[in-house]
């Protein structure tokens, strides 16, 4: 399936068509054990906050939980939505993605994804688009009263400028849900939060952008980092 080319006109519309925006779940959604995780797709609506926040949510699995390859070629940029743990269909499109060099947003899990290994459930490779590994996050903290997970709303402290962060003012609050966090990756990472220890809340790599926060849980500040998603 050919690209589409910039700028291509919608059927029966005069302007551009918004972006194809292929959302790819925090979890396998075909004969998964993890009930929770499977319907986290549409509990938190994403496809309801993409679209009206500039982008057309497409799904993009088979009904044996693998990308559809046609899909993948309709798409302008994925969205990996949080969940519970890796599948292989995740590394199917972040390498398509890769390839493509169409803009990926990975959140919570596909964030972590995103780093060369990660220490959650064992110890496993990632994609090693970012530099650095997942640790858990309660033996780093230097307040140890603190509760893990950290789920909760926290200031962003934006330590680079980028498109992702526009019209995003520094301390504005985002949600988090997490018990690991990007670590040893400063060359990498957009944005920080604290936590007793500086908690990495955002990471990119040329196209490939992680947020361990959810923008979709993380009111009108997280809708517009999806729009500005959307428009990159």
């Amino acid at each position: 399936m050919g690209q589409k080319k910039a700028g291509a006109v919608c059927p029966g519309r005069r302007e551009n068509c918004m972006r194809i925006i292929g959302i790819v779940p925090g979890a396998k959604l075909f004969g998964s054990e993890d009930l929770y995780a499977d319907q986290y797709l549409f509990v938190n609506g994403y496809p309801k906050r993409i679209l009206a926040n500039g982008g057309t949510p497409v799904g993009i699995l088979s009904s044996d939980g693998y990308a559809v390859e046609d899909s993948l070629s309709l798409c302008d940029a994925f969205v990996f939505c949080g969940g519970a743990r890796f599948y292989p269909y995740h590394f199917q499109v972040m390498e398509y993605a890769a390839k493509s060099g169409k803009p990926v947003l990975g959140i919570c899990l596909g964030m972590q994804l995103l780093f060369e290994k990660s220490y959650e459930y064992g110890e496993h490779e990632g994609l090693g688009f970012v530099k650095g590994e997942v640790c858990p996050l309660e033996p780093d903290l230097a307040d140890k009263s603190l509760k893990v997970p950290q789920s909760g709303w926290n200031a962003l402290h934006i330590v680079k400028d980028d498109p992702l962060f526009k019209y995003i003012r520094e301390g504005e609050y985002v949600y988090y849900v997490h018990s690991y966090y990007g670590k040893n990756c400063a060359e990498s990472t957009l944005a920080v939060s604290d936590y007793s220890i500086p908690v990495t809340g955002a990471v990119r790599a040329g196209r490939v952008y992680g947020t361990q926060f959810h923008p979709e849980k993380s009111s009108t500040v997280g809708l517009k980092i999806l729009e500005n998603f959307a428009g990159i």
